[in-house]
């Protein structure tokens, strides 16, 4: 047995390694560690699109949040902006001002940046200019069944990740919709435009009309071509302008076409890119007990081999309405000579084909039919080189074979978010490429006065009460025993 000096000297040694164990392990989890966004929806991650801007990021930034802390979206600010100073490489810096117990603070913050502070808000500081977003713009109020409580949507993310952008760069891209031409529905137009926009504020740019007819070229400031739905078709002279914008030394466009539109001129513009819409419709039909059955509504799926669909690769869309396919020379000698390279973006699922006679009752595939696999959207590059450094000259384009994508009453996050890549990619923003922000909501639940006295009951007494008894239990086991 050991003496008194060797016990002694055995609780220092134990001591001691229990002290070195504690503060390796408490060394590692600061350094080392893991986070899991339990919430629904992924409410505190940022977004794909956000995080890869902020992993390309390459100069600093600085987000001042002056916001009081009664505010209802504090906490949700809060937690934000700390997901910014994380993924930001340590070149986001994060500084939180309460302008109620502060007030030191934030009379010198009110002179340094020469702002009247007259609400809570996020400043942004970048690449020597600052934008200051208001408490106003990060909040969507929509008013609910009780106008005292309105339902509150939380955009701060896509404000802040927009403010960045737009510092970074320096100006606001613009894109022009081409108006004129009619569309499939009156509310087609509207429901794009509104879409767009929303996109817009979240990229950093804006949507102009642009009636093709009364214009002799393209504005020079504009960083994209948009034509959604036409109905009718374009003149020669206007075909002219999409040829002399497509050929020039920078371009983008947008086409979302409509199936039952006739417009020959467009599609062969279309078809010398290597793109050609077929006279057909995109469905699913069979034969059931109740009759014949036709499903124009087609699940696609998104391509992995593209930098536009990546991102969205193992999501599965819808297209509602009617969708035509699209046929790609993705293998055509010339136009690879012109430096002219085409890629699929959506396609359908093996069960849908494309159908010429799709106003029989039950059609039936046919050799004039398109087989799988049939796609829904493509992309073409003019000028498409490796070196993305050299690719300011290229010319790129988006077709697809549906109208419908951003309609209200269809619109789908992954179409929205497929629709955003798009307009990114041929702006040569490939990392902004990826899931886009969604506004957060907060929801007043209503409770009627029985609900509230039953939720009151199981609270107070029933939920307590069964506590006891299983402690009460326990206890007489033990008691038993």
């Amino acid at each position: 047995m050991p003496g008194r000096l060797g016990i002694g000297l055995n609780v220092v040694l134990q001591v001691l390694l229990s002290l070195a164990i504690f503060a390796g392990v408490n060394y590692l989890s600061f350094h080392h560690y893991a986070r899991w966004d339990m919430s629904p929806g992924g409410q505190y991650t940022l977004t794909g699109s956000t995080l890869n801007y902020l992993h390309k990021q390459t100069k600093e930034v600085s987000i001042v949040v002056v916001f009081t802390r009664d505010s209802k979206v504090y906490g949700d600010l809060q937690s934000l902006a700390e997901e910014y100073r994380r993924n930001g490489k340590n070149l986001i810096k994060v500084e939180f001002i309460d302008p109620v117990r502060d007030l030191e603070r934030t009379e010198q913050f009110k002179a340094e940046n020469k702002i009247s502070l007259q609400q809570n808000g996020v400043l942004v500081k970048a690449n020597k200019g600052m934008r200051f977003i208001k408490e106003e713009e990060m909040i969507i109020r929509s008013r609910g069944m009780d106008p005292d409580h309105p339902t509150i949507h939380f955009r701060g993310e896509d404000a802040i990740t927009s403010a960045i952008i737009g510092l970074m760069e320096g100006s606001l891209r613009r894109f022009y919709f081409v108006t004129g031409k009619g569309a499939r529905a009156e509310s087609g137009t509207s429901d794009a435009i509104e879409a767009l926009g929303e996109l817009g504020r979240q990229q950093n740019f804006e949507v102009q009309p642009l009636n093709l007819a009364e214009v002799q070229s393209i504005p020079q400031d504009a960083s994209g071509l948009l034509v959604v739905g036409p109905k009718y078709d374009v003149s020669d002279r206007e075909l002219a302008i999409l040829r002399s914008y497509w050929t020039g030394r920078r371009a983008a466009l947008l086409f979302m076409l409509d199936p039952t539109a006739d417009t020959p001129r467009l599609l062969g513009f279309l078809k010398t890119v290597g793109i050609s819409p077929r006279n057909d419709r995109v469905l699913y039909a069979e034969s059931t007990s109740a009759g014949p059955r036709k499903e124009f509504s087609v699940e696609a799926m998104f391509s992995k081999d593209v930098p536009i669909t990546s991102p969205l690769s193992d999501a599965v869309t819808k297209f509602e309405g009617q969708s035509q396919s699209l046929a790609l020379a993705m293998s055509d000698e010339g136009l690879k000579q012109q430096g002219i390279a085409v890629a699929p973006l959506i396609t359908a699922a093996p069960r849908y084909w494309g159908e010429t006679s799709y106003l029989d009752d039950l059609p039936v595939v046919s050799p004039e039919d398109t087989l799988p696999p049939v796609y829904l959207a493509a992309a073409a590059e003019r000028g498409s080189v490796e070196d993305e450094r050299l690719r300011v000259d290229s010319a790129r384009l988006v077709v697809v074979g549906n109208a419908s994508l951003l309609d209200r009453q269809t619109r789908l996050a992954q179409n929205q978010d497929f629709i955003a890549a798009s307009l990114n990619w041929m702006l040569n923003r490939e990392r902004l490429i990826g899931i886009t922000p969604k506004p957060k909501g907060q929801y007043r639940v209503q409770l009627t006065p029985r609900q509230h006295d039953l939720l009151f009951w199981i609270t107070a007494f029933c939920a307590p009460a069964l506590v006891l008894m299983f402690g009460f239990s326990v206890w007489a086991g033990r008691r038993a025993s």
